[in-house]
């Protein structure tokens, strides 16, 4: 499928100035044909493409990923060897960043943004010499936000973290004013629990008797209810699962509490926490342990975008790509309009070449003294192939083992035991949100519902973009879903049963479920969807959230070879955009 706008054969040269992909909607993420031809080479082992033509393009370095962490490669080797080196970074999607979406919403001639995946900075004062010199030299500056977010927003409009029971799954449609859980509290200046005892919410949701009494015991039970010696319930929180917490010690067995359960540790963690330990499931603030109302007072959840972490992204491309866009740092560059069609010339020493999957990356002789590493990639169903004097593979991981064709076994089947959970991160461009103001709802925590929370996107203003101001503006609603399989299976079974599901379902799927659900959560009076929302980007990743692989299978998987060197998040392993900062500063390093 020729990408959007491309008149001809050398389509990366040739991009529509109209270009645009940040502000398309429907399927997005990894959209509609951004994974066909790598999963053709991973589930089938296909490796004839058909006649491949020979660019006669050489690089001194060549990338195989164009998110954050990718794109930090490109810049710390400009950093170490001069601006004049020519770069190449690839990538299988239609846009720069990764899981670094950036999604744009026009809401009654507004511009709202949202972001598709990559959240926020998140405990900036840890970060390293390698991100603190990235964020200086590409212009990011986070003292800004300490401004920028309006942590008074939540309070000064009453809005809580509330729960969602939608008719489908618990009966009849109810919001009570509590979480029954601690998710929420990492949105800075929420009201976490409303003017709610937990007796008193417990009571409103439409849960039977024998559900209500089990829910109020686990919101008050604790873990004095263990009894095992004090000494010994380190150990045990650490080895016994949360599940078999509620069940037995709890005497938890009503469907309704349990789902709740299971959903209330959402992205911050890598599963449901039906196969978690107690120990984890406290961790990511599951149902049963006390909220904490801020998320950490030396470390608030405040640094981000109003595209999340397409903010670093951005800054990033624009110093490595001068003429892509205007402004001089990251806070310029936030209502700036990117020329996509500048960011593949070939008079740019750093190209950026989208909509190109690399299906083979192999060095020209033996890799110990071979002077080139061949890069075959697919673009508009034709293969293609450059040189490059390195290469930095900053892809998902478990990918690399079918792409690198020269790699050792020992480093590839490490490799292949890396993996990514699957995520849903949908943003919803609203004409007004007064139906969330009447029912004072700053996050729905919402257990029955494909997309498990709903909530008002994060209060910035900064760069020129205004938050929105009034329920009678426009604004964006960020929706999460955490897919899971089968209650109970093993993780691996539950993230391949879950992606199925998730590539399965069309736009149209996506978009009945989104209406059903907040329909059934706003008041009829002050919210119609057909009249209310104006457009809905659901990002789907099938691999989302890093997952690293057991003992040091990421060590073994992450070593130099040859030419070739490893970087993104995955070989960390952490989801999260400093770790894919320090991942391509290793990575950089690390090439001979």
């Amino acid at each position: 499928m020729l990408p959007l706008g491309c008149t001809s054969n050398a389509v990366w040269d040739n991009l529509d100035p109209l270009y645009y992909p940040p502000a398309l909607t429907g399927l997005r993420g990894s959209h509609p044909g951004s994974n066909t031809h790598s999963h053709a080479r991973a589930w089938t082992g296909k490796s004839d493409w058909g006649p491949t033509t020979d660019l006669n393009e050489s690089y001194d370095l060549v990338i195989v990923g164009g998110g954050i962490s990718g794109l930090s490669a490109a810049y710390f080797y400009q950093q170490k060897h001069g601006k004049d080196i020519k770069i190449l970074i690839l990538d299988n999607h239609d846009d720069f960043g990764g899981h670094a979406k950036r999604n744009e919403h026009t809401a009654d001639g507004q511009l709202r943004l949202g972001h598709g995946g990559s959240q926020t900075i998140v405990e900036p004062q840890h970060t390293s010499k390698a991100v603190d010199s990235l964020f200086e030299g590409v212009g990011v500056k986070l003292e800004r936000f300490e401004t920028a977010y309006d942590r008074d927003f939540y309070k000064r409009n009453n809005l809580g973290a509330v729960t969602y029971f939608n008719k489908a799954t618990f009966g009849e449609d109810t919001v009570v004013k509590h979480p029954f859980c601690n998710y929420p509290n990492y949105i800075e200046g929420i009201i976490m629990s409303g003017k709610l005892t937990n007796e008193e919410a417990v009571q409103q949701t439409p849960l039977s008797e024998k559900g209500k009494k089990q829910l109020l015991n686990v919101l008050n039970g604790g873990l004095h209810a263990i009894d095992v010696p004090e000494n010994e319930l380190t150990a045990y929180i650490q080895k016994t699962q949360y599940f078999d917490y509620l069940k037995n010690t709890l005497g938890v067995d009503d469907p309704g509490v349990l789902r709740m359960a299971r959903n209330s540790g959402l992205d911050w963690a890598s599963t449901g926490t039906d196969i978690m330990s107690i120990a984890g499931a406290m961790g990511c603030g599951a149902m049963g342990f006390v909220p904490k109302e801020v998320y950490d007072e030396e470390s608030p959840y405040i640094y981000h975008f109003p595209g999340g972490n397409s903010g670093v992204a951005r800054a990033i491309v624009k110093n490595l790509i001068p003429a892509v866009a205007k402004g001089n740092n990251a806070e310029e560059l936030v209502l700036s309009v990117f020329k996509y069609a500048a960011l593949d010339k070939a008079s740019n020493t750093v190209r950026i070449r989208l909509n190109s999957t690399v299906v083979n990356v192999h060095h020209g002789g033996n890799p110990k003294d071979a002077e080139e590493v061949l890069v075959s990639y697919i673009n508009d169903n034709k293969s293609f192939q450059v040189k490059g004097k390195h290469v930095v593979m900053a892809c998902y991981n478990m990918m690399i083992p079918h792409i690198v064709s020269d790699m050792p076994e020992e480093q590839a089947s490490a490799l292949r035991l890396q993996n990514k959970h699957p995520l849903i991160y949908t943003t919803v461009g609203l004409k007004n949100w007064r139906a969330f103001k009447e029912k004072e709802i700053g996050m729905a925590m919402c257990p029955g519902n494909m997309h498990q929370t709903a909530f008002m996107d994060f209060p910035v203003s900064i760069g020129g973009y205004e938050y929105t101001k009034t329920p009678d503006d426009p604004c964006v609603i960020q929706m999460i879903s955490c897919p899971y399989g089968a209650v109970g299976a093993p993780r691996l079974e539950q993230y391949k049963e879950a992606r199925y599901k998730m590539l399965s379902l069309q736009f149209k799927d996506y978009e009945a479920s989104i209406r059903e659900q907040l329909s059934g959560m706003l008041s009829k009076d002050l919210f119609d969807f057909d009249r209310d929302v104006e457009s809905i980007s659901v990002n789907r990743w099938g691999h989302g959230y890093t997952v690293a692989g057991p003992g040091d299978s990421v060590k073994i998987g992450r070593q130099p070879f040859g030419r070739i060197t490893i970087a993104n998040s995955d070989s960390a392993p952490e989801a999260d955009a400093k770790a894919a900062i320090n991942m391509a500063f290793r990575a950089v390093n690390e090439l001979s």
